[in-house]
């Protein structure tokens, strides 16, 4: 900087002069060590950088460019906090008394004394233009950063704190001012569902292991006692069931395959023409010969026009259907399957239902309860509850079957009844029986209830079977009869109850029928 560049005041030329020289004097060491660059250096500097100034030539250089990245956006608070401390250190080295230069003049504003000259007076410190507002931006940011400080210092802030420029602020707020009032987002909370999971795969593993536990329970060679039973049944309850169809098409083909229920369970024209001597299932050396008299009550082929069904219910009688409520769901079954003419009317039908597409009669009722039809009207009027049901019996299972089966066909007849006769092929039944003897059912005889189940299983999609309880109470321990209208038992060893119902829940557990346990929802 020339010294003829500056404008002399107006005054004594010779005291401008002597001011003018002693300014050029280089300013000791000690005191450039100890107050860092100047003011002017610091304008110089700026001025040799070309960086932009901010403030006036105060502020420039280095210290320049730090103040101008402070006010840029950061990417994280810990770049904030950074620059609030850049700014307290600049305005530290800014506000610093700066060593008054020797003044023997008048010039205000400079060196000591006061008012026209002279070399006393009091001390006065120079303080920089704008010094002032740096302290206070300073002071400006920490106040920012304590705002900052709920921002973790491990995660980037730019989501929460960048937000478009060109956007227009109708309140004239700053975009990053905004951005700093709102809310933080709220952490998502993470669901622990390690519990859950564990918890799913011990049922699920506990669920695989009945299998086995069935197993050996049906395999003692002692007598199964009803606890044992009673608490796999409360272990399968727990367990979800879901229909497996690849496992309900395999078992469907080997009933197929041995039995073919379709074209063989019930004596037909097609399958039995005249002529044909019958063997019976359970005396096979006897037979009957089939004259026309049998032949014209058969009907010409299987009468199941809408096979396959797609929801079928067989209906069996223990006394678990009793205050179950399982009425309503019953009767919105396709095909109803129901065993020995149960009662069905009255208060009896909100638990076992009153549709019935098919219901098997065993000959013995038609002794004992009939009175070998003597007692026709109460038989035809009973008889009438179920509609226009096929009322199935198995007239060639015994000799002393055959009888009465006939005569109830003939009263059905003449009392121009809406229901069907129909009559159990003896050899479907003998099939059938070898069938369950390969699966450890060793009975003397199936049972009606697991004859109807098997033929279900042929003609329907999905079966669910109601009131299959051989216990003599519930799970909860509660007293049961052995009927749901009465508590007569059946002959002691005639049917292999035990062993049939364990094979009724193998086949739930594999998903291929589905046991109703107790009460229906409702």
């Amino acid at each position: 900087m020339e010294l003829s560049s500056a404008p002399q005041p107006s005054g004594d030329p010779a005291r401008w002069r002597q001011r003018q020289r002693r300014l050029q004097r280089p300013e000791p060491a000690a005191a450039r060590s100890a107050s860092g660059r100047t003011g002017g250096e610091l304008g110089e500097s700026s001025s040799a950088s070309g960086a932009p100034s901010f403030g006036g030539p105060w502020l420039g250089g280095e210290e320049g460019a730090r103040t101008q990245l402070l006010f840029s956006p950061r990417q994280d608070c810990a770049g904030w906090a950074q620059g609030a401390q850049s700014v307290r250190a600049l305005a530290a080295r800014c506000c610093r008394p700066s060593p008054p230069p020797l003044n023997t003049g008048g010039v205000r504003g400079y060196g000591r004394g006061g008012g026209g000259g002279g070399s006393g007076g009091s001390s006065e410190l120079g303080v920089r233009p704008g010094c002032a507002l740096l302290s206070l931006l300073s002071s400006l940011l920490l106040l920012l950063l304590l705002r900052l400080l709920w921002c973790p210092t491990d995660a980037p802030a730019r989501s929460r704190l960048l937000v478009d420029e060109s956007e227009e602020d109708p309140q004239g707020t700053s975009p990053a001012l905004r951005m700093l009032r709102s809310p933080a987002p709220p952490v998502p909370r993470t669901t622990n569902s390690t519990y859950l999971d564990e918890k799913s795969l011990q049922l699920t593993e506990k669920c695989k292991n009945l299998q086995s536990d069935l197993n050996s329970l049906f395999n003692r060679t002692k007598r199964q006692k009803e606890d044992d039973y009673l608490q796999i049944i409360t272990d399968i309850q727990n367990c979800p069931w879901k229909r497996q169809a690849e496992e309900y098409e395999n078992f469907r083909a080997k009933l197929t395959s041995c039995c073919d229920a379709i074209q063989n369970f019930v004596v037909s024209q097609n399958n039995t023409p005249v002529g044909t001597n019958m063997s019976y299932e359970v005396e096979s050396k006897r037979t009957i010969p089939i004259g026309e008299n049998i032949f014209h009550m058969l009907p010409a082929s299987q009468p199941f026009v809408e096979y396959p069904y797609n929801q079928c219910a067989v209906v069996g009688n223990g006394g678990i259907l009793n205050n179950s409520l399982c009425g309503a769901e019953i009767d919105k079954f396709d095909f109803v399957f129901r065993c020995n003419i149960p009662p069905i009317n009255g208060n009896v039908s909100k638990d076992v239902g009153s549709k019935t597409n098919l219901v098997t009669i065993n000959p013995s009722i038609i002794n004992q309860k009939y009175q070998n039809l003597k007692k026709k009207a109460e038989f035809v009027q009973d008889i009438a509850t179920y509609g226009d049901a096929f009322l199935l019996l198995p007239a060639f299972s015994y000799r002393a079957n055959t009888g009465p089966s006939l005569k109830v066909y003939h009263t059905l007849r003449e009392s121009k009844a809406r229901q069907k006769v129909l009559f159990f092929h003896p050899k479907y039944l003998k099939q059938l029986g070898l069938f369950w003897r390969t699966k450890g059912v060793d009975a003397y005889r199936l049972s009606t209830g697991l004859m109807i189940a098997s033929i279900a299983v042929e003609m329907c999609e999905n079966v669910k079977l109601y009131g299959f309880w051989p216990f003599s109470k519930t799970v909860e321990n509660t007293p049961i009869s052995h009927h749901y209208y009465d508590n007569k038992l059946p002959k002691r060893g005639f049917h292999k109850m035990p062993k049939e119902y364990s094979q009724f829940l193998h086949l739930h557990m594999k998903g291929i029928i589905k046991l109703q346990f107790g009460k229906c929802e409702t």
